[in-house]
C-alpha cells in the first residue's frame, strides 16, 4: 500500500492537502483472529471491519460539506474482496464516487472486472479502463472502452482491447485530440444521416399526399436505389474522417474541449430534432417550389406540361443540391478532398441522368419484351 500511495503522489492522482481514507484489515483485531485461525470469525469479522471503515469515509465526506477535491480512497485487494459483496458493493461505490481518487492496490484480475462493472453499472457513466498486461485482460473487456499499451508486459492487453498505444503519455493526445474530433465528427454524421434520409423521404410523402395516396412514384427505382450510395455517400463518409474544428495544437492547449463529448454537446435529443425539423422544412420547401414552379406550364415544344417523371426528377436533382450544400455548410475544416466529394457527387447526378435520359424507355423503365 505504501507503493501505491508512493506511485499516486508521482502520477498526481493524490496531493498533500488531500485526505487520505485508507481501508485495509491490518487492524488489531483481524490479527488477533488470524492467530486463532478461526476462518469463520475472521471473514465475520474482516466484513463488518471493512464496513464499519466505509461507512466512516462516507461520514468524513458528509462532514466535509461534500468536497470530493479534497479526499482519496485507498484500498488493498483483500479489504476489496469484502467490499465488493453484494450487500456492501452499493456503499462502497458512493463512498468511491464522492472521493477525487480512488486506488485500488494488490487487487487480482478479477477484482479489477468487478470494480469497472460497478462503476459502469452502478454510476451509469461511460468507463475507460487501460492496461499493460494479461491481468488486465478482464477490466478491458468490462469497460466501455478498453485501451491496451504495448510494452514488455505482452500484446494481450492490445489483443482484447478497441485502441493500442504504444506509450502511457500518447493517453493524452489519444483523448484530447483524437478523442474530441471523433466525438464532433461522429455526432454531426449521425444528424446528417437523419437529415438527409429525411430531406429524401419526406417528399415522396408529400407527393403521396398530393395524389391523394394513388401509389404513383414519385422516383424511378433507379433514384430510389442510387440515393444512398452515389448521390450522398461520399460527403458524409469524408465528414467523418477528416472534418476538424480546432487543430491538435489547440485541443492540446485547451483540454476543455474535451468537455464537450463528457456533456453530450453534440448529440443531444435537441440537436438531433433540430437536424430533423431542419430535413422536414428543406423537404417541404423542394416540393412546393417544384409543383409550383412546373405547374400547368408548357414543357416542350409540342405544349405538354411537366408529367410526374419531370417533377420528380426536378425534385431529385433539388435534393441533391441542397443535402450536398448542407454538408458544405457543416463541414469546419476543409481539404483537397472535401471539395472533390461535394461536388463531384453533384456532377454524377447530372452525368448519370444524362446517361440514363440516353437509354431507350424498354431499358431505363426496366420494361423488357419477352
Amino acid at each position: 500500500m505504501e507503493t501505491a500511495i508512493n506511485i499516486g503522489f508521482a502520477c498526481s492522482l493524490l496531493r498533500q492537502d488531500m485526505k487520505q481514507i485508507i481501508i485495509n484489515l491490518e487492524t488489531p483485531e483481524i490479527l488477533s483472529l488470524e492467530k486463532t485461525g478461526e476462518k469463520d470469525a475472521i471473514t465475520k469479522a474482516s466484513k463488518e471491519n471493512v464496513l464499519a471503515q466505509i461507512i466512516n469515509g462516507k461520514t468524513q465526506l458528509k462532514y466535509s460539506g461534500g468536497n470530493s477535491d479534497a479526499f482519496a480512497l485507498i484500498i488493498d485487494g483483500k479489504s476489496l474482496a469484502y467490499a465488493l459483496d453484494d450487500d456492501v458493493k452499493h456503499i462502497f461505490l458512493e463512498l468511491a464516487v464522492g472521493c477525487a481518487s480512488v486506488i485500488c492496490c494488490r487487487s487480482s484480475p478479477k477484482q479489477k472486472a468487478l470494480v469497472t462493472r460497478l462503476v459502469k453499472s452502478g454510476n451509469g457513466k461511460t468507463t475507460l479502463a487501460i492496461g499493460d498486461g494479461a491481468n488486465d485482460v478482464g477490466m478491458l473487456q468490462e469497460a466501455d472502452i478498453g485501451v491496451g499499451i504495448s510494452g514488455v508486459e505482452g500484446m494481450q492487453a492490445v489483443m482484447s482491447s478497441d485502441i493500442a498505444i504504444a506509450q502511457f503519455r500518447y493517453l493524452e493526445r489519444l483523448l484530447l485530440v483524437h478523442g474530441h474530433w471523433c466525438y464532433r465528427r461522429i455526432s454531426t454524421m449521425i444528424c446528417y444521416f437523419f437529415y438527409k434520409n429525411i430531406t429524401f423521404g419526406f417528399t415522396l410523402f408529400l407527393y403521396e399526399t398530393y395524389t391523394t395516396f394513388s401509389s404513383t412514384p414519385a422516383y424511378n427505382d433507379w433514384f430510389l436505389s442510387l440515393y444512398n450510395v452515389f448521390f450522398s455517400s461520399l460527403p458524409v463518409i469524408a465528414l467523418g474522417v477528416f472534418d476538424q474544428d480546432v487543430s491538435a495544437r489547440y485541443c492540446l492547449k485547451f483540454p476543455l474541449l474535451y468537455q464537450e463529448g463528457v456533456q453530450n454537446v453534440l448529440f443531444s435529443w435537441r440537436r438531433i430534432l433540430g437536424w430533423m425539423f431542419n430535413g422536414f422544412y428543406s423537404a417541404i420547401i423542394v416540393f412546393y417550389l417544384c409543383k409550383s414552379s412546373l405547374q400547368s406550364q408548357a414543357f416542350n415544344h409540342d405544349g405538354k406540361t411537366a408529367g410526374r417523371e419531370i417533377l420528380g426528377g426536378t425534385m431529385y436533382t433539388c435534393i441533391v443540391w441542397v443535402v450536398n450544400l448542407q454538408m458544405a455548410l457543416a463541414i469546419s475544416y476543409f481539404t483537397l478532398i472535401q471539395h472533390i466529394v461535394i461536388w463531384s457527387s453533384i456532377v454524377v447526378w447530372y452525368f448519370f441522368i444524362t446517361v440514363y435520359g440516353e437509354l431507350p424507355a424498354n431499358i431505363s423503365t426496366g420494361a423488357y419484351k419477352v
